[in-house]
This record gives C-alpha cells, sequence and structure tokens, in this order.
C-alpha cells in the first residue's frame, strides 16, 4: 500500500505534467509552415478602438497604420485615459473621435474600454469593433481579416501579436522576445490547427456586435486582455485565432521597464489562474465543453521559466524521494515531464526562434531565470494589485 508522500509525489508529479503536455501538443501543432489565408466573407462597418494613456509620442504613427485601412462608414475613437499629457489633441489633430476620461480611481485598460464602447453604443454602434493599443501598428490588411472573420464566426478575433526585439538589446531581451513569440503566435496558432479557442492577447482583436453587452469591460486587472478572452469564452464567445492579420508592437529595451512589464504579466496570470481555473473546469465538465476545457488547459500553463522551474523543482522532490528509498515511478513521471518540456522549447526555438535567438543565448538561461524567480515568487507571496503603464524604448534610425 503507497504512503501518504507516496501518493502526494505521484500526484504532483502527474499535475506537473499536464501542462507540459498542453504546452507540447500546441508546439507540434505550429511547426508545418503558415499557408497564406484567402480573405472570406463580407467586410462588416468598423469601428477601431484605441485606448491612450499618455501615448503622443506613439500615438500618430498608430493611428497612421489604422487611417490607410478604414473604409467609408469607418470610425476611430480614441480614448484618452487619465491622461497628462496632449494625447487627446494628438488624437483630434489625426481624424479620431476623441472620448476623454478622467477617473484615477478607476484606471486601466479595461475601463478605458468600457467608457469607449459606451461612447459607440451611444452615437452607433457598427457591426464589429477593433481594439488596437496606442503604441502598436497594424499591418496592411489586418482590419478586413478580423473584421471579415469576426462577423462570419459570431466570435471575437484575435491577430497574431508580433513583440519586435530592439536591435542591440542583450541575450536576455532576445529570450525575451522568443519567449513571447511563443506565447503570442506559436501556441495560439497550435491552438487553432487542434480547433481550440486562444486567448486574447491584448492588441489587434475584433469584438462583433452580439457579444458585447454579455460581459464586462470596466476592469483594473493587470491582464485585463486575457480576462476579457476568459469572460468572453465562459459567456459562449471564446476567441478565434487569424494569423494572417498581424499587429506589432516593440519590447521594452531596458531592464526597469522589461521588469515592470513581466511582473504585470505574470503576476496578472497568475491570478487569473487561481480565479478562473476551478470555474472553467467546472463549467467545462458539467456542459461536456471541449472548448472551455481547452481554455482551462491553456490558462494553467504558466509562463516558459515558472513551467521548467517547477518541473525541475519536482524531479527533484522526487529523485530525492528514490534516493530515500521511496518509489522510483513519481521520478520517472517528472523525469519524462522534464525531457518532454526540453523537447516542446527545442522543437519551439527551431521553429520560432529562428533570427532571434542563437544558440549561445541558451548561455544567458541561468542569469534570466534567476531574475524571473522572484516575480514568480512574488506572485505567489506578494501580488501586484495596480495597474502600472510600461515604457517603452524606442529604436531610433
Amino acid at each position: 500500500m503507497m504512503s501518504f508522500a507516496e501518493v502526494t509525489l505521484s500526484l504532483v508529479a502527474c499535475l506537473c505534467a499536464i501542462p507540459v503536455l498542453t504546452l507540447l501538443a500546441e508546439i507540434l501543432a505550429s511547426l508545418p509552415s503558415l499557408r497564406p489565408g484567402h480573405l472570406a466573407g463580407r467586410r462588416p462597418s468598423v469601428a477601431v478602438l484605441i485606448p491612450a494613456h499618455d501615448e503622443r509620442e506613439d500615438l500618430d504613427a498608430t493611428m497612421t497604420s489604422v487611417r490607410g485601412q478604414l473604409v467609408d462608414g469607418d470610425r476611430l475613437v480614441v480614448v484618452a485615459d487619465n491622461c497628462r499629457d496632449d494625447t487627446a489633441l494628438i488624437a483630434e489633430a489625426g481624424g479620431a473621435e476623441v472620448v476623454v476620461r478622467h477617473d484615477p480611481d478607476r484606471r486601466g485598460k479595461g475601463f478605458a474600454l468600457d467608457a469607449g464602447l459606451r461612447f459607440l453604443a451611444r452615437t452607433g454602434l457598427p457591426e464589429v469593433v477593433v481594439v488596437v493599443d496606442a503604441d502598436c501598428r497594424l499591418r496592411p490588411g489586418a482590419i478586413d481579416r478580423l473584421a471579415a472573420a469576426s462577423v462570419a464566426l459570431g466570435r471575437p478575433v484575435q491577430a497574431s501579436y508580433l513583440f519586435t526585439p530592439v536591435l542591440g538589446g542583450s541575450p536576455a531581451h532576445r529570450i525575451g522576445a522568443f519567449a513571447a513569440r511563443v506565447r503570442t503566435i506559436a501556441r495560439p496558432l497550435g491552438a487553432r490547427r487542434l480547433g481550440v479557442p486562444c486567448p486574447i492577447m491584448g492588441s489587434g482583436f475584433a469584438l462583433p456586435a452580439t457579444c458585447l453587452s454579455k460581459v464586462s469591460f470596466a476592469s483594473g486587472h493587470l491582464a485585463e486582455d486575457k480576462k476579457l478572452g476568459l469572460d468572453l469564452a465562459l459567456a459562449g464567445f471564446a476567441p478565434h485565432f487569424c494569423p494572417e492579420a498581424e499587429v506589432e508592437s516593440p519590447l521594452p529595451l531596458g531592464e526597469a521597464a522589461r521588469h515592470r512589464q513581466q511582473t504585470r504579466w505574470e503576476h496578472g496570470h497568475i491570478a487569473l489562474i487561481k480565479a478562473y481555473a476551478p470555474r472553467l473546469f467546472r463549467e467545462a465538465f458539467r456542459g461536456r465543453d471541449l472548448r472551455l476545457l481547452a481554455v482551462a488547459l491553456d490558462l494553467c500553463l504558466p509562463p516558459l521559466v515558472g513551467l521548467a522551474l517547477m518541473s525541475g523543482l519536482v524531479l527533484l522532490l522526487t529523485a530525492g524521494w528514490a534516493g530515500l528509498g521511496g518509489a522510483e515511478h513519481p521520478m520517472l513521471v517528472a523525469g519524462g515531464t522534464v525531457g518532454l518540456l526540453c523537447l516542446a522549447i527545442v522543437l519551439a526555438a527551431w521553429r520560432w526562434g529562428q533570427g532571434l535567438v542563437s544558440w549561445r543565448d541558451v548561455l544567458a538561461l541561468p542569469s534570466f531565470m534567476l531574475v524571473k524567480l522572484p516575480i514568480l515568487v512574488g506572485a505567489l507571496t506578494k501580488p501586484q494589485g495596480d495597474w502600472i503603464r510600461t515604457d517603452r524604448v524606442r529604436q531610433r534610425p
């Protein structure tokens, strides 16, 4: 009869294997080359909504990338949210309809989106609303593809979110860019090919008007976009990935800015796991809904560094137990999990890291993991509660 310790270690090893298997399945499905898709369906009426907080340096270029894709009847709306600069004046000069919002007690992108959607509801709601962050650029054809797919499917649609590394960045910067590419392109593409939804990733997503009243947008959550995707999935509107539509944004170059961004992302992600995973699994099993089950499994996949640290720790614990004379099967499961995680990372680097990271950057992994470790520990012991805008250092020509 197995002891309590053996049962516990076996259970922990098996639970740790689930997110690794999820990651491996997504990476394997993402490996085949992407064939260009054809624009199908009619082009609906569109409003592009840009939430902006102190974005005077980036907003004009973002609006330029949007205006060239608008057609007669489309609208461009900028929400100048708690701004201390002339974001509103720049937006107005660029031909946008401007919503000025001042509410320092309710800060965050979710509240800005809510204000913009309320404005659209009062002044004429289009068939599709496309959300673009003020520091992003839409690549040509993105709005047409997002809007047509969203109205055809009756679901939110997420574009490929390209985080572009800055030339001259450190190995840690390049590793962070690779991890972001896996999170925002490889995994969603794999999920689509497996026939399951993707998360909303922050910018470049389209919302059909039919789903806007089903969820609340007013939120100051650190991961407000991912939270919105989970709420929509629970309401029956799980997001769909459209890799042919692309939006790009630079990764922050400075160490302090990158640390703030990673802290916000990962603290927000872990908070969502604790808040949403039980409900997602419950609703998935109750309704026999494979889409919700896939959303729950994807949500429970922690950041790559966190997953590696967790898998390594479980392997050390189970190996220690076996060394003390305990059963070996928990160690074998944990060892297999670490092996599969390494396989997933190698395949992802081969397919998605070309031109971005080199094998020499592997030497920077220990220091990268040491930097990330306090962020992950802090997410469990003292999670960040306030939304903080990430400053980006632009690459100069």
